[in-house]
């Protein structure tokens, strides 16, 4: 998988661990499982920590930790189950959450643009999807009809008043 960041490919200096496995000084991913079973001991270490949302495990869990987390992954596992997008527009508007926000799992072309518009700034990527692909897909639609967390104001605020 590649990494699309900030619009452009990144490498990717995140490990992705197991509940089982032993933690290393890397930046290193964890479940939310481990989170909540493990939480004193992933406060003290000195290396960054991500945290890793499958579908059905809602930010609410971790709203009092938010701060702890340098990168959020949120799962995309099948097209059509988009509670993801809801996670992030949670994580940025209700918690305030302003680093890396990844979006991994069924992570397809025709929906980085809405993916875009609710927070996501990373994305795990199959080899099909380009930094030029995902510059296309974000800027495919001129007007929107719903307000997110991106700066685009939805048609309806742009009507002329007489």
């Amino acid at each position: 998988m590649a990494l699309i960041k900030n619009g452009a490919f990144a490498d990717d200096t995140w490990i992705d661990a197991n509940d089982n496995e032993a933690l290393t000084d890397q930046a290193t991913v964890v479940s939310l499982h481990r989170w909540q079973s493990e939480t004193d001991v992933l406060k003290s270490r000195n290396a960054p920590l991500g945290l890793r949302l499958d579908a059905g495990e809602s930010p609410e869990a971790i709203a009092d930790d938010i701060d702890q987390f340098d990168l959020i992954k949120l799962n995309f596992p099948a097209f059509k189950d988009g509670r993801a997008y809801s996670y992030a527009r949670m994580l940025r508007q209700r918690y305030g959450y302003t680093r890396e926000l990844r979006a991994t799992g069924n992570v397809l072309r025709s929906q980085l643009q809405f993916m875009h518009r609710v927070g996501f700034d990373a994305f795990e990527v199959d080899e099909r999807i380009t930094p030029e692909v995902y510059a296309e897909e974000v800027s495919r639609l001129h007007e929107v009809y719903q307000p997110s967390v991106d700066d685009e104001h939805p048609v309806f605020e742009k009507r002329v008043k007489k």
